[in-house]
């Protein structure tokens, strides 16, 4: 009875033993996620925040597989996308400062390590896609490689833009580019490779991604539209600053039709209807495989161009 008593005390010892083990263990993955987290925002507060900004483009959206090695990774409004591959991940699109610790827990939750990130790319030079890549790059090493078009402008922090260089709530971090691109050049990966086309106007060095991708059908092609569109106050008559803009939107509305598209996606969710397409996608269609709502949306943002490019030639013919 004596030894029964003692084996049970025995087995209660080593059991509270590994109670508090694991106790550690989990107080130590929790700090050290903790610790982590605190990095990335003393990061990020290094940098005071800059530029109007959308409710839903600092709003949380959940981060998921699109197709293969494509996830998405960004916020309600803004589209960051993750390309995996066992040699590390490439990123596309900082964001906003703010985001930086938003996408870093989206690409977490999918298991991935945001360390991993050995390239960043971004869509445009704009704060809203840009304004976070001093902050990742410090926090992950990751190459940054630019259209050559945009790269003085990232590189001087926006001051350089030819609509916005003289808005102080545009600017942002001014971040040294690794690798800079020109039309069709190729960013490769492990097994992933992207090739970046020159799509400009928005900027004078927007990219629209491309990269090809397996799903459950074969071997699909993705479209990462950058920006077709004529913000408010581009000038597309008499541009001394950007004296070839109609050409380059011309060349845009040109490339965007050429492309091969199966999976439509974009620099912004609502360019694609992240929003509507989600639940649907959730729900198991292939959502995302959207080669006519890319035709729709190319062909409307041509045509918004055009009114556009009209209205500006006939004010100018009345002051004439």
């Amino acid at each position: 009875m004596q030894m029964d008593d003692q084996a049970v005390e025995s087995r209660r010892s080593a059991e509270n033993i590994q109670v508090k083990t694991n106790m550690k263990r989990r107080t130590t993955i929790i700090v050290t996620i903790a610790l982590s987290m605190i990095i990335t925002l003393v990061v990020v507060a290094g940098h005071a925040p800059t530029g109007y900004v959308q409710n839903d483009w600092t709003e949380p959206f959940p981060a998921f597989g699109i197709a293969g090695n494509l996830y998405y990774v960004g916020s309600r409004g803004l589209a960051s996308y993750l390309i995996t591959t066992p040699e590390g991940h490439i990123l596309i699109n900082s964001d906003l400062e703010a985001n930086v610790p938003m996408i870093r827990r989206s690409v977490e939750s999918l298991g991935f390590k945001f360390s991993d990130i050995k390239i960043l790319l971004i869509s445009h030079a704009h704060y809203d896609h840009c304004a976070g890549s001093a902050a990742i790059k410090q926090l992950t090493g990751a190459k940054y490689m630019v259209m050559e078009g945009d790269v003085d402008v990232v590189e001087s922090g926006g001051k350089s833009d030819f609509q916005y260089g003289n808005d102080p709530t545009q600017l942002y971090p001014a971040t040294k580019v690794d690798r800079v691109l020109h039309d069709g050049d190729k960013v490769k990966l492990g097994d992933a490779t992207l090739t970046a086309r020159l799509t400009p106007g928005h900027t004078k060095g927007c990219t629209t991604w491309t990269m090809r991708v397996v799903d459950v059908l074969g071997l699909r092609d993705v479209v990462i539209v950058g920006s077709p569109n004529v913000n408010p106050g581009y000038k597309l008559v008499g541009n001394t600053v950007y004296p070839r803009i109609t050409e380059d939107f011309e060349k845009t509305f040109r490339v965007l039709k050429s492309l091969p598209v199966d999976y439509f996606l974009g620099a912004h969710g609502s360019y694609f209807d992240l929003e509507a397409k989600y639940p649907r996608f959730i729900l198991g269609e292939t959502a995302f495989f959207d080669p006519k709502g890319y035709k729709n949306f190319v062909e409307d943002r041509e045509q918004a161009f055009r009114m556009e490019l009209t209205k500006q030639k006939g004010a100018v013919k009345v002051a004439d």
